[in-house]
């Protein structure tokens, strides 16, 4: 399955460029933004945007009774597949939702669900900490350009993810 591709320099939230796209009539897609200005993360938080860092999100449409649990687990796999070829550590994933390198957070993913003309949707918003952390009170953060040889270009992940999803919904894995 082929995601439409949407890139933005800027907007409040990716999630909800999804959520308008699918109230448009678009079944399926990626975004990614430059900058967020109103970015999310889980329970209403703020999701911290620094530029130079990767903010996106993917959204599909599932079937009704789908697990959201089964999705959450899924998403962390995905994303860690991708960004462990990038970097000499271990990526664990802390439940349920942030991937995390020597126990501090590099990607947060926040996943929201929204019915539409009787259809269930995904959307999965991704932020990735590439080349700065934010600092966030109790909470460790770093960046992934910290744990690889090789600078690491958020546009060339941004493409790794989308060829990843679209096997993976191909394939019927989510």
């Amino acid at each position: 399955m082929k995601l439409k591709k949407i890139i933005l320099k800027k907007t409040n939230s990716t999630n909800d460029v999804a959520i308008r796209q699918i109230r448009k009539g678009t079944r399926n897609g990626i975004i990614i933004s430059e900058s967020q200005t109103s970015g999310r993360g889980r329970y209403g938080k703020k999701w911290i945007s620094i530029k130079g860092n990767l903010f996106l999100s993917i959204f599909f449409e599932i079937k009704k009774n789908t697990l959201i649990k089964k999705i959450t687990k899924t998403n962390c796999l995905l994303i860690k597949k991708v960004l462990k070829k990038l970097t000499f550590e271990k990526i664990t994933i802390k439940p349920p939702n942030d991937l995390l390198i020597k126990k501090q957070k590099v990607c947060g993913i926040l996943q929201e669900t929204i019915v539409y003309n009787k259809k269930k949707f995904m959307v999965v918003g991704v932020g990735i900490n590439i080349t700065k952390s934010p600092i966030i009170n109790n909470y460790p953060t770093s960046y992934i350009n910290k744990y690889s040889k090789n600078k690491i270009n958020k546009y060339s992940i941004f493409a790794n993810i989308k060829k990843t999803y679209e096997k993976s919904l191909t394939g019927n894995l989510i």
